[in-house]
């Protein structure tokens, strides 16, 4: 049975890494260390591959912008649908065409009724017969 070496330490691979990126050829390595040039050169490619891996993860200060970005996000097309909603609704009061109607517009999810109750209750509204 052939005799088999124990394997070597993580900080020693870890050195030979370190090495061969300063500039050490693999095989300088391997016969001053003992390791074969191909087991350095693996554990090279291994390195370079978990670098990769690391750098493509997020950091904290990413994924807190990603999360305030996101809320900011919804806020503004919340705020941008109801700016929508409010003038449809106004353009209808003021006599103009609404697609689909100002009933459908008053059901539309999400819209305040008080702006509707609001509007109702001031004169010159045009909802005094109670379109809703």
């Amino acid at each position: 049975m052939p005799r088999s070496k124990p394997p070597y330490t993580e900080e020693f691979r870890q050195q030979m890494v370190d090495l061969v990126r300063a500039g050490r050829l693999p095989e300088e390595l391997a016969k001053e260390y003992g390791p074969s040039g191909q087991s350095i050169r693996n554990w090279v490619r291994e390195a370079s591959r978990e670098d990769d891996a690391r750098a493509d993860e997020m950091t904290t200060t990413e994924r807190e912008e990603l999360n305030r970005l996101r809320k900011e996000n919804r806020q503004l097309r919340e705020e941008r649908d109801i700016l929508r909603k409010a003038t449809i609704f106004f353009a209808s009061m003021a006599g103009s065409v609404v697609p689909g109607g100002v009933r459908s517009f008053l059901r539309c999810p999400g819209f305040g009724w008080w702006l509707v109750q609001r509007c109702a209750a001031s004169p010159g509204h045009g909802l005094a017969a109670g379109v809703a």
